[in-house]
């Protein structure tokens, strides 16, 4: 999303890129289990449960096969061993996990071959007891679009697949309750395949100023998707999500963000209920991102920690000493006081 506090005047652009393909240095990885063992927080700590272990700017303002590589709010693990991320502006890119560099994109588009608002995304893999004969097929994208809002579904090539079913309720204004530039924020996909989950970024017109709903989707046994329960989520005050993913045990981790005009970026990483108990999920804060290590980074306006930007991407790309290593994308907006940074994040969730 490209929050309508975010049209100031743009300011000089700075130097101070991250070497290409590698994350800024942190303490070895290693110092984090012992450290958390011994009741101490673990190096380059953000929190107790959360730590820093680097970061990169190294793709900012740069383009791939004639595609600008930014305006990034979704990431993704794919089928082959890289990470998916999708661009707002239909971009869709398949990185590297290592490297993070561009190996291929896709452009997406609706029905009538105009542009998305992209924001949500998940890598639908194979599940072997998913597989169906004649069904929607497996091995594709879903892809959660603020505009209607909707969830589309791609193959690997961009084809459109088709589309999941919407509540009424949800939809943008007037057709609905929903903000416009304020509706599908977030996109994943519970353990095991079978629920999926969209959070809308900010309260339907008529609902309390801090409470948002998850729409979930049950698969059937052809593989495509049912409208299932709704749940909503408290968010802090002054802040929307821009990210919802899901923890391997079904949790789900919550990115909640807000912007300030001469202040910066709040970006906050809670840890939510795993849905199905109840319609309410409860949180609990994991970190204040203002509170981790700047380890050098420079922002191009003013900011609480110069590490902060416009955090909008987050996915679970492994596990290390006990904790989820979490990456974590920055949406640039193609504004030149803004800044494409990737976060790697060790989370004890």
């Amino acid at each position: 999303m490209r929050p309508r506090t975010l049209r100031t005047a743009l300011a000089t652009l700075t130097a101070g890129l991250a070497a290409a393909g590698c994350l800024t240095a942190a303490a070895p990885a290693t110092a984090a289990a012992p450290a958390a063992a011994q009741g101490r927080p673990p190096a380059n700590a953000c929190s107790p449960a959360v730590s820093l272990t680097g970061f990169t700017d190294a793709l900012d303002k740069t383009t791939y096969d004639g595609a600008y590589v930014g305006n990034l709010s979704a990431l993704a693990p794919d089928r082959r061993g890289s990470l998916a991320a999708l661009s707002d502006r239909s971009s869709l890119f398949r990185l590297d996990a290592r490297t993070l560099r561009p190996r291929g994109v896709v452009t997406l588009a609706d029905e009538s071959g105009a542009a998305l608002d992209a924001e949500g995304l998940v890598a639908d893999l194979p599940h072997s007891r998913l597989r169906s004969s004649g069904g929607t097929p497996t091995g594709t994208y879903l892809v959660s679009s603020e505009t209607e809002p909707s969830v589309r579904r791609y193959s690997g090539t961009g084809e459109l697949l088709g589309r999941l079913p919407v509540p009424d309720d949800l939809r943008t204004a007037p057709e609905g309750r929903g903000r416009a530039n304020g509706s599908f924020e977030g996109l994943t996909l519970l353990p095991g395949g079978r629920t999926l989950l969209a959070s809308m970024e900010y309260p339907l017109d008529g609902d309390p100023a801090d409470l948002v709903r998850i729409q979930s989707w049950q698969r059937t046994r052809h593989g495509d998707f049912r409208l299932g329960a709704q749940y909503t989520y408290r968010t802090d005050p002054g802040l929307g999500v821009s990210e919802v993913t899901a923890a391997p045990d079904g949790r789900l981790l919550v990115l909640e963000r807000g912007f300030t005009v001469g202040v910066g970026n709040t970006v906050r990483l809670q840890l939510a209920d795993r849905p199905g108990r109840g319609t309410v999920l409860h949180k609990r804060l994991l970190a204040d991102l203002a509170d981790c290590p700047a380890l050098g980074a420079s922002a191009k306006q003013p900011q609480p920690n110069p590490l902060l930007d416009n955090f909008e991407g987050m996915a679970v790309t492994g596990r290390s000493g006990g904790r989820l290593e979490v990456l974590v994308v920055s949406d640039d907006n193609q504004n030149a006081v803004q800044t494409t940074r990737f976060l790697r994040l060790r989370v004890r969730a």
